[in-house]
Formats: C-alpha cells, structure tokens, sequence
C-alpha cells in the first residue's frame, strides 16, 4: 500500500505541545553543547560560526614599506614553490576512533586552561601591546621590538581554547602593528620570525581573517630583506641601517638553527601568498646544507656554529641537538610534510634520515642508572680528531627530540624511531621527577652507559661518587646518576610538554598524559607568583623557589598549548592535518 506523504506526516506528527517542548530542549542542549564546545576544545566550525558576533579586522599599514626597499644583491631567478602533490602523506596520528572524553579529562582541560587565563588577564592588564610582562614585579618588558610578542605569539592559543572575544580584541592591536615604530636598531631574525610571522600564519589558518595574513606579510617583507646579501644568506640580526646601505653580510660564526629555522614560516607565507620569492629565500639555504651534509667533521649533522659567509662548516668542531642547533632538524622533517611530501621535497627527506643516523650513532647515549630505567638523552660531541668526545650534558632543549623522533618515524615508517622518541620523552620525563620540584634544571650532566647500541649498563656507585664529586654531591644534593646541574633554572619551558604531546597522538599511549599532568601540577606549584608563572632560579631546591621575574611568551604559546592539547579530543590540531612550527604555531597542509 502508498501512503502519500502528507498522509505520513499527520499520522506520525506528535501533538503541538509536545513539539514545543520538543523544540526548547533541542535549543537548550544545543546551547549547552556549544558552550561546552568552546571550552573544551576549538573544533572546526561550519561557516557563520558560533553566537559571537565577530568584529570587522582592519588591517592597518605599516608607516614605512620595506617591500618598496630595492635590493642591492637581487637573485638572478628565483626557485619555484613545489606545488602539493595530489598522494595523501601517510596517516601519523594513533587511530583514536573510539576515544571518548571523560570527566577527569574535560577537569584537567579546564585547570590547563585557567593557567592561560590567569597569566594572559595579567598580561592584559599590565603589560598589554608589549613583548612580556614580568610575572612579579608586574612590569612590561620588551626585548623583541616591542611589537607585542605576547599578544601574537598567542593568537593561535586563544583560538584553540576557544577564547573568541579575547582572540578577536588580540587580533585587532595584531593588525595594526607598525614595524617601523621600535627603539631598536635591529631585529633577531630567528625569533621574529618563529613569534610574529608564524603566530600571525597560524592566526590566519585558524580563523580565515585576511587581515592577518596581509599583516604577516607586510612582516615577512621586511623580514626578506634580511637575505639581501652578496650570497643570499641571512645574518642573525636584520639591521635596519645595514639594509639601507647595502652593508649586509651572511654571518661566519652564526647558530646554525637561526638561518636553519626559517623555512616552514617562509614557505607558508610563499603558499598563502603565491609569492615565489619567501620560499626562494630558504630554499638557498636548504640547497647548501644539502651541499655540505657530508663536509663536516661529523659527516650527516651541522655544527652548531656554521660559517654562512664563507658558506663552509668543516672548521668548527662542536656538534648538538641542543641550544643553538636544535629546530634546524626538526625543519628538514617538517618540510617535508608542509610540502606534502612530494618529488620536490624529497631532498628534506633525505637529508633527515642521514642526519638522524649521525646522531643515533654519536649523539645519542643512554645513562648509567641506579634503576636501569631505558631512557636515552642527547649529547654534545666535540670533534677535534676522527672519534670525537661525547660530553653526556642534557639540555631541556632538546626534550624536543622525542616527539621529533616519534613523528618522522610514522611519516617515514621507521619503527627504530618511535621507540627511540619514547626512550627520550621518558627520559627528559625521568629528568623532570628526580628533582624536589619535580622540574627538569635548564643544563646538567649525566654518565653514559658507553655500550654499543645504547644498551645498558650497571650502576656503579664508585664510579658516580668519582666524577661527580663526593663534596660537590652533598653540596648540591645532586639526584643519583647526575653529575653537575650547570644551569639550574627552569624557565616554562615547553619542549618535554611538546613530545609528551606528539608521543600520545602518535602512539594512543594514556600513560603519556599522565605524566604531562604530574608535570603541569610541579610547574604550577613552583611558579606561581601573585600574578602568573615565572621562571625559577633552582629546581633542586626544598620548598619556595626563588622566581626570578621572567615569562617568555613562549609559556602561553607553547608549554600551555601544548600542555592543553594533550587533554583535548584528538582531533583538535590533528597531526594528519596540520604541521607545528617549532613556536607551536599550526600550519594547515
């Protein structure tokens, strides 16, 4: 039999009254939902958006235009950026396709959130369109420009937290920003690159607003012309007289991270903006570390210091995955996906996996232990003969290499990786415990095992007491296996908080969010001063620390978005489908 459908709808309709009480609780709990939605997580939305009526951003020109600049050192042909190929990369993030948000999860969001609120109202309130607002004395301090380092750094944080109206106010001062107006006399490329530009890229994929990405590159014109040189390599500092007068050279003696740490901002501001030259600019530099991989003293990996002028790197003799060194590796992986991995990335590929080789065989150790626990760390390596002298020093800079491990080898189908990027996550997350604060000290040292194939060791007690000094040890309370704590600070740091991240979404793994958890509660603890979180001068210290009046704006940026991501449904800020910059910033493939 045909029921027409008017038929059916009057059969099946219930009674009006019904329908009304129907129609206020779907209104009711899609309201409820929504405001739970913006504060668990950002989620993508559906265009028109939420209730919040957003402002209209107005970008607002610089007073001076550095892209009007002629250049003295012109490059004759520029290389063409590498159209995305139409092959998906390979799937990194764990398949989390029956997770489900609990109570304990949401709670602890909500407390990682609060640690942002609290320290950006302060911001807000005392040190607003400055760089940094000192977390005890509550004065502003600016030593990025002025230009407000904070407020951009974080514009992708109050996104991701779904702070909106806080978003939107901060992106209106972001846009009007003049890089003309500034007591200096020059800029540090690197970190005005990884802060401004790539907060303000980040912005822009996030929200959609043009605005931002016209204000991003308005800076990136001004930061392009730090490769007018007679060799195209950028100096360190982006000295505005220098630029005028065509006085700019390539620096001989510059960390090999700074020059080495510019392309996925570079190359995403090439992608957004079809501008050839931002991506020709880093690719320079890509195409001579390719060309020197195999000339240093430790054939595979760079030294830290790199002679950009004279463009050689066989002279200097110190190598690391630490400070100064540090996200130049972790710059060939992630250029490889933000080119989606293509013929034309594949020279990012390649000189990844040579690297990581050089530095599984001679950077990495393990240390000798009272437990034996497996974790591994990154070294130093000074190379004044063949060998070289490995100086088993960890840094909380390179915490960054677990989750780089672990997520070159989901792109590249390395096991040997993820295991190698769990070892040093739980190392740095060993670190982090072993102290009173259960915070990890800036730079300490450790005793390596000395096996093959960073197996382990027996602990040797005598051996401990000899090189680290039986005096030193009770005068410093060193925990058993260290040898120094060179720099005892910690300074809201983000890196153990970042392959803490990584390792979760790449493994599924819940026992890494229990240890960011521990590590979030000891830096709140030992932080906190009346108005935010502030860097502390010793972490082995029994009770109140000693703040020493510093938040970067990488603790909002970094340590606290991160520490929010890993508590956030796993499908916020996919791995598969965004890649970070090594500021933390979002870059959508």
């Amino acid at each position: 039999m045909t029921i027409s459908p008017a038929l059916l709808v009057h059969m099946v309709a219930p009674p009006r009254k019904f329908r009304v009480y129907v129609l206020t609780a779907v209104v009711v709990t899609c309201f409820l939902l929504y405001q739970r939605r913006s504060l668990c997580c950002w989620l993508p939305k559906p265009r028109g958006g939420g209730p919040l009526k957003k402002p209209d951003l107005r970008f607002q020109k610089a007073s001076f235009d550095w892209a009007a600049v002629p250049e003295h050192f012109p490059a004759q042909k520029l290389a063409q950026l590498p159209k995305r190929p139409s092959r998906k990369l390979p799937r990194v993030q764990h398949d989390f396709s029956s997770y489900r948000d609990d109570a304990t999860t949401e709670t602890r969001r909500r407390a990682v959130r609060g640690v942002f609120t609290r320290s950006w109202t302060s911001y807000k309130k005392l040190a607003w369109l400055h760089d940094e607002l000192r977390p005890v004395s509550g004065e502003p301090n600016d030593p990025f420009g002025g230009w407000a380092a904070t407020l951009v750094d974080n514009l992708d944080t109050l996104w991701i937290m779904g702070l909106e109206a806080e978003f939107y106010e901060a992106a209106a001062e972001a846009v009007q920003i003049d890089w003309n107006r500034t007591s200096e006399s020059g800029i540090n490329m690197f970190e005005t690159t990884i802060r401004h530009l790539g907060g303000l890229l980040s912005a822009y994929d996030l929200s959609g607003e043009g605005a931002l990405l016209a204000k991003a590159q308005e800076l990136g014109d001004m930061l392009y012309k730090a490769f007018d040189t007679p060799n195209r390599m950028p100096g360190f500092w982006l000295k505005f007289e220098d630029v005028m007068n065509g006085a700019q050279v390539a620096g001989s003696n510059d960390p090999s991270a700074s020059p080495g740490s510019l392309s996925l901002e570079f190359t995403h501001l090439a992608q957004h903006t079809g501008e050839a030259k931002y991506y020709d600019a880093v690719d320079r530099i890509s195409q001579f570390l390719q060309r020197t991989q195999e000339e240093s003293r430790m054939p595979g990996i760079w030294p830290t210091l790199i002679n950009f002028h004279d463009q050689t790197v066989s002279e200097q003799v110190m190598f690391s995955l630490g400070g100064l060194a540090d996200s130049l590796y972790e710059y060939l992986l992630k250029m490889y996906i933000l080119l989606g991995g293509g013929e034309d990335a594949s020279k990012y590929k390649a000189m990844y996996l040579r690297a990581m080789e050089t530095v599984i065989s001679h950077i990495l150790f393990r240390p000798m232990l009272p437990d034996q626990k497996d974790v591994l760390f990154a070294g130093d390596v000074l190379v004044h003969n063949e060998n070289g002298i490995l100086q088993p020093d960890g840094q909380h800079l390179s915490c960054f290499l677990g989750g780089m491990f672990a997520l070159g080898g989901k792109m590249f189908d390395v096991a040997q990786h993820v295991d190698i990027g769990a070892r040093l996550t739980k190392g740095c997350a060993w670190a982090y415990s072993a102290f009173p604060t259960g915070l990890m000290p800036e730079i300490f040292g450790l005793l390596d095992c000395q096996k093959p194939q960073l197996a382990a060791c027996e602990w040797d007690e005598n051996r401990w007491r000899a090189e680290s000094g039986q005096q030193e040890q009770q005068q410093q309370g060193l925990p058993k296996g260290f040898r120094h704590v060179r720099d005892p600070k910690y300074q809201l740091r983000p890196e153990a908080a970042e392959s803490l991240f990584v390792m979760y979404r790449v493994t599924g793994d819940p026992a890494y969010r229990e240890t960011a958890w521990t590590m979030f509660q000891s830096i709140v603890k030992y932080t906190e001063t009346a108005l935010a979180y502030s860097t502390i001068a010793d972490v082995a210290v029994k009770g109140e620390t000693k703040k020493t009046d510093s938040m970067e704006s990488f603790w909002m940026a970094e340590t606290l978005k991160y520490l929010f991501l890993i508590f956030c449904p796993p499908e916020t800020i996919s791995l598969d489908n965004y890649v970070l910059t090594t500021e933390a910033h979002p870059f959508r493939l």
